[in-house]
């Protein structure tokens, strides 16, 4: 792998956690998530048989942990055949580097997104002047440094296809980031969502520690396009699954799902976008 590869210069030990953190949940046979502090990676792929593929790699020092989840579903000698992102926020990217230095595997994510996983360009800055709670005021403290993986990373496949994941398709989701993808399988209809769409208000420091349900959008202080964040979401309600894990908060499916993102599309000026903030003034009017 490439040998300049680095950290974000601004990586750092995020200390916030939530009831479920170090815990995991299987969603079906093949779809295992896991907890790291507040945030989700799956894991994809049957126990012990075959190929696996990881979607995110949590916050900060995170690949301690996803190596023994790894473990303890496939096998001690057993790594995955590639690592997809959502987007390279700094808590989906935060045990990449280790875990590519070690299992020496592709990573994957949307073109619009290479610049920030490569060193070449880092997110806007976390607003806290965002209408929200404790985890927005505090939300400059977070990372926005681009990581560097070097060629390790790609751009995902033009037809939508996703690297050994023959049955799922990826879904730009625009929005929390210009590349977000989320990642979709039509034969039962599991949507991994990302921060496109999420099941806790991730703002309000109570509702993120007791991880309280609620399908909302994505998280205020990090989105910069309210318009392109509520087409991600208009799309992903069409695509009616039933099931969702989200980036952050627990899963969620039948009539709480359903109930919720049509709530969400109705209400998603008042439930989703901000009052004020950097990110949403002097945009186009949603509705």
């Amino acid at each position: 792998m490439d040998e300049q590869m680095h950290e974000s210069k601004d990586n750092k030990f995020i200390p916030m956690t939530s009831i479920l953190s170090g815990t995991g949940q299987k969603v079906s046979n093949d779809v295992y998530y896991y907890t790291d502090q507040i945030v989700n990676m799956c894991f994809i792929g049957l126990p012990n048989e075959g190929e696996w593929v990881l979607v995110d790699a949590g916050l900060p020092n995170a690949a301690s942990e996803i190596r023994s989840v790894a473990v303890d579903r496939f096998g001690r000698e057993s790594r995955p055949s590639a690592i997809i992102l959502t987007h390279g926020h700094f808590d989906h990217v935060g045990g990449l580097i280790e875990l590519v230095e070690e299992w020496e595997v592709p990573v994957y994510a949307h073109e619009l997104e290479l610049p920030y996983l490569t060193g070449e360009e880092s997110y806007p800055e976390p607003d806290a002047t965002v209408e929200g709670g404790l985890l927005a005021k505090i939300s400059p403290w977070y990372p926005n440094q681009p990581i560097n993986l070097g060629d390790a990373v790609k751009a995902l496949p033009d037809d939508n296809s996703v690297p050994g994941l023959e049955d799922w398709k990826w879904i730009h989701t625009p929005g929390h980031s210009p590349g977000h993808v989320s990642f979709f399988r039509e034969n039962d209809k599991t949507l991994l969502s990302g921060d496109a769409v999420i099941t806790v208000r991730q703002d309000k420091f109570y509702n993120v520690l007791m991880q309280t349900e609620e399908v909302n959008g994505p998280p205020r202080y990090l989105t910069t396009d309210w318009n392109a964040a509520f087409e991600s979401v208009k799309k992903l309600k069409q695509l009616q699954p039933n099931v969702l894990v989200s980036g952050h908060g627990h899963f969620m499916g039948g009539d709480d799902l359903s109930e919720g993102l049509q709530n969400l599309v109705e209400n998603f000026d008042k439930l989703a976008i901000p009052d004020y903030g950097r990110y949403v003034d002097g945009q186009d009017n949603i509705h």
